[in-house]
């Protein structure tokens, strides 16, 4: 039993108001039940959580929303000012950068995401364009940084040298889309404290992160944004003329994750046995999606339950007729998307513990003796 498949079957204590499994109780990470969410749009209750750092106590009435920096007119919005502008609905699918981190052998640091860091909401708000234009962004603006209110002390060395807020930047490129919104609800309610009310960032087809939480600032600057998130934690290792260079992470990878058999499931044989789950990317869209049941020796296409939408989760299913041979099979998931690109078969090192995109081993037991268990 490897040691990633066993901490992925033994490390689950459930959160039991509402279904999800703790990964981490201060400040609070919860991870989404993955093979028990069977709807397009992810439940509120059961959307993954991640924080970095205590709620902060934020009301309705005090909230102020500041929109500065690099612009010819910076003005503040109170929540209802927020809410009495033109808003828009999208569909989003969000994921943590360090989702299925269980699955890397040996173990590394950082909460033990198995595949339910990842979940799919529909969300209003304003855009982040419309707030930047009636700002005035200037032209020499090359990215915007958004900052939330939660704020302490990162765990993770380098250590700040005092107490610092959440921030992160986007690209001037990625801000105007029209997809990236300011949002104050989350699949047509308002938002919960769990998941930053009164408003949030949510940008689509970039990892969670940048959809910062608790949000009370958006301030445009000049030169590239430098700070703790985006250069000591959330970074990865690039390439320029040959030197290696940190880089932030950005846009979601190209990944497919199985929600069921659960890994270590048994089954009956020669049956047949609907294998679901679901697969999505960043900037371009999920076309094709392959299961194998011998461990990525043969492949099989999988049939799509839902239609191509930008920036959100393609649900899918396979009906494998299961070996009449007892014993233990793995299944795998492989996605291809509109450019051509294929899941990479093993994890990228320079990615340290993030971006687990290759397929995930669900290991499954076939055996006839006692018929299929949950």
């Amino acid at each position: 039993m490897e040691g990633s498949e066993r901490r992925c079957v033994e490390n689950t204590i459930q959160f039991p108001s509402a279904g999800l499994t703790i990964r981490q109780k201060e400040p609070k990470n919860l991870e989404a039940p993955f093979d028990q969410i069977d709807s397009y749009l992810t439940p509120t209750k059961l959307f993954y959580i991640r924080s970095h750092f205590p709620i902060p106590a934020l009301d309705r009435a005090s909230y102020q929303l500041r929109i500065d920096g690099a612009v010819g007119r910076p003005f503040t919005l109170s929540y209802d000012e927020l809410r009495s502008m033109p808003s828009e609905t999208r569909m989003a699918t969000l994921e943590c950068a360090g989702n299925s981190r269980v699955f890397l052998v040996p173990q590394v640091q950082g909460a033990q995401w198995e595949l339910g860091a990842v979940s799919n909401a529909e969300w209003t708000g304003v855009p982040l364009k419309a707030l930047l234009e009636r700002a005035g962004l200037e032209e020499d603006a090359c990215e915007i940084v958004l900052e939330g209110a939660d704020r302490g002390t990162p765990k993770e060395e380098p250590v700040p040298p005092e107490p610092i807020s959440f921030a992160w930047s986007l690209p001037r490129a990625k801000a105007i889309q029209p997809e990236v919104l300011i949002a104050y609800q989350m699949n047509g309610r308002d938002l919960p404290r769990d998941h930053g009310f009164p408003a949030r960032a949510i940008v689509p087809g970039h990892y969670g992160m940048a959809s910062v939480k608790w949000l009370t600032g958006i301030q445009a600057v000049r030169e590239p944004f430098h700070g703790y998130w985006l250069t000591s934690d959330y970074a990865y290792w690039a390439s320029m003329d040959g030197k290696p260079v940190r880089r932030p992470l950005g846009e979601m990878q190209l990944k497919s994750e199985i929600a069921r058999p659960r890994v270590y499931e048994t089954l009956a044989p020669n049956q047949i046995y609907t294998v679901s789950g679901a697969a999505w990317t960043g900037e371009t869209d999920v076309t094709e999606i392959a299961v194998s049941t011998d461990g990525g020796r043969t492949w099989a296409q999988a049939e799509f339950l839902d239609p191509v939408r930008r920036h959100a989760w393609r649900r899918w299913k396979f009906d494998w007729l299961t070996p009449k041979e007892p014993g233990q099979y793995t299944l795998l998931a492989r996605a291809k998307d509109a450019d051509g690109l294929i899941q990479p078969d093993k994890h990228d090192q320079n990615y340290g513990t993030y971006v687990i995109n290759h397929p995930l081993p669900i290991d499954v037991f076939v055996d006839g003796s006692e018929g299929p268990r949950p």
